[in-house]
This record gives C-alpha cells, sequence and structure tokens, in this order.
C-alpha cells in the first residue's frame, strides 16, 4: 500500500507538470540540459523531468508592429518624422530563439536605419508622392537580413510622413493657391462655353426666323400666283362661255334695254341713250304702228 501511494505522488507531483499541450498555430523551442533539443509542433508532448525545459514558446501567427515616428533626412536636407507598419512572420522557431537578442529591437533598429537610407535618396516631394517605392524597398531589404533570425517580412507600410511645420504652411498655401487657380480655370471655361451655347443660340435662332421668313415669303408668292392663275383661268372660261353662246345684235340690244329700264327706274334726271338703243326703240315703235294699223283693217 505504501508503494502504491509513493507511484501515485510520483505521477501527480513529476510526470503530469511534464506533460505539455502544444495549441494551434504555436511552436515550443526545447533544450536538453541547456542545448538545443527539439522544437515541439501542435499536439502532445512529454519531457524529460530535470533535463528538459521549454527554452521559448513562439506564436506563428502573422503579427504587427507599429513604430514610433523616425527623424529622417531627405535629400535636399528637409528633416520630417515618419512612421512605419511592419507584418512579419516567424518561420522558425530556433532561429528566431538564437538567431539575435531582442529581435524585436533589432527590427525597430534595422528599420530605421533602412528607412533612413531610402529617404536620404528621395528629395521632399518624392518622398511625400513615392510610398509605394518606400514600402517595396523596405520590405526587401527587410525580409533578406531578418532572414537569419527565422522571420519573414510580409509586408512594410509607410503610416505617416509628418513634414516640418514651415513646410506643412508652405505646402498649404502651394495647395489653396493651386486649388484657386484650378477654380479659375473652370469658371473661366463654364463662362466660355456659356458664351458659345448662348451665340450658338442666337445664331440657331435668326437662322430659324430667316427660314420661317423665307418659307413665309414663299407661301404668300405661291398664293399669289395661284390667285393669278385662277382669275386667268376664270377669264378665259367666261370668254370661252361667251364665244361658245354667239350672241346676236339683236340680243345685245335687247339686254341694253333692259339695263337702260333698270336705270331710268332710279331717281335720275337725266339719261344719256345710246344710239344703238334709239334705232331699237323707232324700231319698236313702227312695229307697233304697223300692228295697230293691221287691227283695223
Amino acid at each position: 500500500m505504501p508503494y502504491l501511494i509513493f507511484l501515485v505522488l510520483i505521477i501527480v507531483f513529476i510526470i503530469i507538470p511534464n506533460i505539455r499541450i502544444v495549441p494551434q498555430a504555436n511552436s515550443y523551442v526545447i533544450e536538453r540540459l541547456g542545448a538545443y533539443m527539439d522544437t515541439w509542433s501542435v499536439g502532445l508532448h512529454v519531457k524529460i523531468p530535470l533535463m528538459d525545459r521549454i527554452a521559448k514558446k513562439v506564436s506563428l501567427k502573422e503579427q504587427v508592429i507599429d513604430f514610433a515616428p523616425q527623424p529622417v533626412i531627405t535629400k535636399d536636407n528637409v528633416t520630417m518624422q515618419i512612421d512605419t507598419v511592419i507584418y512579419f512572420q516567424i518561420t522558425d522557431s530556433k532561429l528566431y530563439t538564437y538567431g539575435v537578442e531582442r529581435p524585436m529591437a533589432a527590427i525597430e533598429n534595422l528599420t530605421a536605419t533602412t528607412l533612413r537610407n531610402i529617404i536620404g535618396d528621395l528629395e521632399l516631394d518624392e518622398t511625400l508622392t513615392s510610398r509605394d517605392l518606400i514600402n517595396t524597398k523596405m520590405r526587401s531589404i527587410l525580409d533578406e537580413a531578418t532572414d537569419p533570425w527565422g522571420i519573414k517580412v510580409n509586408r512594410v507600410e509607410v503610416k505617416n510622413i509628418l513634414p516640418p511645420e514651415d513646410i506643412q504652411q508652405a505646402m498649404e498655401k502651394q495647395m489653396r493657391a493651386e486649388r484657386e487657380r484650378r477654380e479659375s480655370i473652370l469658371r473661366a471655361e463654364g463662362e466660355k462655353k456659356s458664351s458659345i451655347l448662348v451665340a450658338e443660340g442666337q445664331k440657331e435662332s435668326q437662322i430659324l426666323i430667316a427660314e420661317a421668313q423665307k418659307q413665309a415669303a414663299i407661301k404668300e408668292a405661291e398664293g399669289r400666283a395661284e390667285a393669278i392663275i385662277k382669275v386667268q383661268e376664270a377669264t378665259a372660261e367666261g370668254l370661252k362661255m361667251i364665244k361658245e353662246a354667239y350672241p346676236s345684235a339683236e340680243v345685245i340690244a335687247l339686254k341694253s334695254l333692259e339695263t337702260l329700264t333698270k336705270v331710268a327706274d332710279g331717281k335720275s334726271t337725266k339719261i344719256i341713250i345710246p344710239s344703238e338703243i334709239q334705232n331699237l326703240a323707232a324700231l319698236a315703235a313702227s312695229l307697233k304702228e304697223i300692228t295697230k294699223d293691221e287691227d283695223l283693217a
């Protein structure tokens, strides 16, 4: 019975504390008697008591470091503050553990020196407009430099670029002047387009008015011509009807007499009788006398 109790105590105090479970996306660096022995990956592991120890627990997830702004000097001697963000991942736990002391401080210092070297080859305007170039160069240099440390640099981003205050004020004035210049150009172009549209509208209006007057004149001329043609046709038709009727002199004289009768019915005190009608009246009187004599016989 005492042996069983002793065995249980051994299991509880010695074996169980040396059982380790490595979680996902992690690895443990194991040393045996002070020397590197193994790297545990995900799963259940048991280390030898008093001989093995976990030297470092390493996260294999992608990590982000946001460094404080670093003072840098451009090619044209302008001092500015630039802060960067680095995305990295540990690919070799052994190299990360034994490759460099304080890896994060090493990456920060390496980032600062690399940034100074890159910005030193650029002027102020190029620095402000070449973020992609700076990011690409820094990522390439840092990835190569941190490879012996078991670190892979995935991305480098320039977060902020802060020129001196006087430079910022000058840039703001320049930007304000540029905006005003663009506004003036846009206003002038708008006025120009408006004037062109107004002139084109007046031109088209005058063209339409002239065209309308032309069409009206044409219509009026056509109407007059048509009226003349109709009058000529009516005159011709009347002459034709008169010609076809062949009126005799007696008919014309009779019509004249009828007309004279209507005239005599008026209030005129003096009537001029054509000679032809006078002859016709004398003839009528002679016929009347002859008729009367025949009745008496």
